[in-house]
């Protein structure tokens, strides 16, 4: 019995020992995008703040592309220690079911840790459109059809399915053309090249304040602080949401211990008012919860996202 006892407390001991000295090294967390971008910029801050809390340096590794594929498959395979993790975004639940080809999935082969943030989208279009709100660009793509064309960031990026989402509940169908990047898609919406384009707040609010492009809504459920007069979609398309979103991820099967012992000190960190309002600067807000909190939100992104792929019959490149 005495044995059998110590058998059974061993491997309990042998977690919370586990637990209790993570993290004795340097984290990497890996950035499933180019350096500069808002993502970029939310791994960053975030590494900062909980770094401190752990009293270990998390320090950012860039590995973009393949529509952040790489990177994600990248920490899919990495040692499950707690010592490599992965900024998951809402790319991972898209491409789920955009690619079929891949050597891992985002739903089994990545553990949901923390959740960081979500923010809406913003629609802007041409100020030469004469459609001032959504119910009039509605009525304006459907009286001129093959006249309005759609920009995005990419195939498969959280734009291009924002606005095939739309074409789907609002029965249109605009053409979707995916750029390379935000950054060109802005620039040909500008020209007139593109009439609409479904953006981040980044790439979108100077080209709102400068008044050379005008905000038809935004995508989040309620109304943006930041653009308070501006409506959300979902007042014309009841139910319309699409927003980006990020969060830590780790190789699946990390130890129970060390996600909880993440999932803890980043909730800690993002409660804090600094990190809050650095965060809101990029029209985000934060997203708490535990990891299986943050389980059932990529897993509803995933199904979400899967229905509007099929229904647009997206293909990636």
């Amino acid at each position: 019995m005495h044995l059998a006892g110590s058998a059974a407390v061993s491997p309990a001991m042998s977690r919370l020992a586990r637990a209790d000295t993570y993290p004795s090294k340097l984290i990497r967390l890996i950035v499933p995008v180019p350096p500069g971008g808002t993502f970029d910029i939310v791994a960053r801050l975030v590494a900062q703040a909980v770094s401190e809390r752990l009293n270990q340096q998390i320090v950012i590794e860039n590995r973009g592309g393949a529509g952040t594929n790489i990177g994600t498959g990248f920490v899919a395979h990495a040692v499950p220690d707690g010592y490599t993790l992965l900024l998951a975004g809402s790319p991972g639940a898209i491409n789920e079911t955009l690619y079929d080809n891949l050597d891992f999935s985002f739903a089994r082969d990545i553990t949901p840790v923390a959740s960081i943030e979500r923010a809406a989208l913003i629609v802007v279009v041409n100020p030469s459109l004469p459609a001032k709100t959504i119910p009039e660009f509605i009525a304006y793509a459907k009286g001129n059809p093959g006249k309005i064309n759609m920009g995005s960031g990419g195939i498969g990026s959280t734009g291009h399915v924002a606005g095939a989402l739309f074409n789907m509940m609002a029965d249109l169908k605009i053409a979707l053309v995916p750029y390379r990047g935000e950054a060109p898609a802005m620039t040909d919406l500008l020209a007139g090249q593109v009439q609409i384009v479904f953006t981040t707040p980044g790439s979108a609010m100077s080209y709102v304040k400068a008044g050379t492009l005008r905000p038809l809504a935004v995508t989040s459920v309620a109304r943006m602080d930041v653009l308070p007069d501006v409506p959300t979609v979902a007042e014309t398309l009841s139910d319309y949401e699409a927003t980006s979103w990020a969060g830590i991820g780790a190789p699946a099967h990390t130890p129970a211990e060390i996600v909880d012992k993440l999932n803890r000190e980043t909730n800690a960190a993002l409660a804090e008012p600094k990190l809050k309002q650095q965060l809101a600067n990029f029209g985000a807000i934060v997203m708490t919860g535990s990891p299986a909190d943050f389980g059932k939100f990529i897993a509803s992104e995933i199904d979400k996202w899967a229905k509007v792929v099929r229904f647009a019959n997206i293909k990636p490149e």
